[in-house]
C-alpha cells in the first residue's frame, strides 16, 4: 500500500512537471495564427523571426543531417512550407528542450539525434508520408527521461544505481520503482504541449508499438531506430542495454536483407554530418557558459 501511494506520488509529479521549460509564449499565437485559414507562412515565419535565437536554432535543426534536405534551406518561410506546421512547432519545443539535454545529458542528447537519423532514413525507404514528422517524433522519443531526471532527482540516482548494480535495463527500473516508464511519461507531455497524435502516440508506445492505436507503423519505426542507434554505440539513454525487439514491430516493417543494407549504408553516413551537428552544438554550448 505504502509503495502504491510513493508510486501515485511519483505519478503526480511527473503529470506537473515544473523543472522543464514551460512552452514558449510563441507557441501559442502560432497555434492561434494556424488555426485561422487565412494566415499564411510567411506570416508565421515573421513572427518566428522576431526571436532571434528561436529562429537560428531552428533554421540549424532544419538544416541538420537527420532532416538530409539536398538544398540549404535559409528561410523560416521555406522551412514552413516544406515541414508544416505540426514538425516546426515540434522543433520550437525541441529547441527549449535540447538545451537542457546538452547541458544535462550529451549521451541522451546525441542518442536522440541518432535515433532522429534513423527515423528519416527508414521512413523515407518505407514512403511513409510526412517523413519529416516520424524524424522528429524520434528526435524527442526519450523526453520522458529528461523528465524524470529533471523532476525526481534522487530517485534517479536510484534508477541508474539499479541500472547498475542489477544490470537491468531503465524502463524495467523505472517500472519497478516509480511505476511508470519514461515513454508513457513522454507521451504525456507530448499531448500537455497539444502535439498531434501522430507524434504523441509513437512517443508514448515507442517500447511497445503494439500499444498505438492509429500509429503503429510510426512506433514500429522508431521502436527499431532507438534500437538500431543502440546497437550502433551511438550515444545512450543512461542505459547501455539494448531493448528487445517487438517481433509484430518487426513483421509491419517488413524489412529484407538488402533493405537493411541500404538502410545501414544511408543511416552510417548521415551520422558523420549528424556527429559534426552535435559537436557544433556542445562547442556553442561550452563558449556560452564560459564567457
Amino acid at each position: 500500500m505504502m509503495e502504491d501511494t510513493r508510486q501515485s506520488q511519483f505519478r503526480k509529479a511527473l503529470r506537473e512537471v515544473k523543472n522543464l521549460p514551460t512552452l514558449p509564449g510563441i507557441i501559442v499565437k502560432l497555434t492561434r495564427m494556424a488555426e485561422d485559414p487565412d494566415t499564411t507562412t510567411e506570416q508565421m515565419g515573421k513572427v518566428i523571426s522576431k526571436d532571434h535565437i528561436l529562429a537560428a536554432k531552428l533554421l540549424k535543426l532544419v538544416n541538420s543531417a537527420f532532416y538530409g534536405f539536398p538544398q540549404k534551406i535559409s528561410s523560416l518561410n521555406s522551412a514552413m512550407i516544406l515541414l508544416g506546421f505540426n514538425v516546426i512547432k515540434s522543433l520550437i519545443i525541441s529547441s527549449s528542450i535540447f538545451e537542457l539535454m546538452e547541458s544535462q545529458d550529451v549521451e541522451l542528447w546525441e542518442h536522440s539525434l541518432g535515433c532522429a537519423v534513423v527515423c528519416s532514413v527508414l521512413a523515407k525507404h518505407l514512403g511513409v508520408s510526412d517523413p519529416e514528422e516520424v524524424s522528429t517524433a524520434g528526435l524527442i522519443h526519450d523526453i520522458g527521461k529528461v523528465a524524470i531526471k529533471m523532476e525526481l532527482k534522487q530517485e534517479f540516482e536510484t534508477l541508474k544505481q539499479m541500472v547498475h548494480d542489477r544490470q537491468i535495463p531503465m524502463i524495467e527500473a523505472e517500472k519497478e520503482l516509480l511505476g511508470i516508464d519514461h515513454a508513457e511519461v513522454g507521451g504525456w507531455l507530448a499531448k500537455s504541449w497539444n502535439l498531434p497524435a501522430k507524434l504523441v502516440e509513437p512517443i508514448a508506445c515507442h517500447h511497445n508499438p503494439l500499444e498505438a492505436k492509429d500509429e503503429q507503423l510510426c512506433a514500429s519505426i522508431i521502436h527499431f531506430s532507438d534500437i538500431l542507434i543502440r546497437g550502433l554505440g551511438y550515444g545512450h539513454g543512461d542505459d547501455v542495454w539494448v531493448p528487445p525487439l517487438s517481433k509484430t514491430a518487426w513483421q509491419l516493417l517488413n524489412l529484407t536483407q538488402k533493405d537493411l543494407d541500404e538502410i545501414m549504408d544511408a543511416v552510417e553516413e548521415k551520422l558523420w554530418d549528424v556527429k559534426g551537428f552535435s559537436l557544433e552544438i556542445q562547442g556553442e554550448l561550452e563558449s556560452s557558459m564560459t564567457s
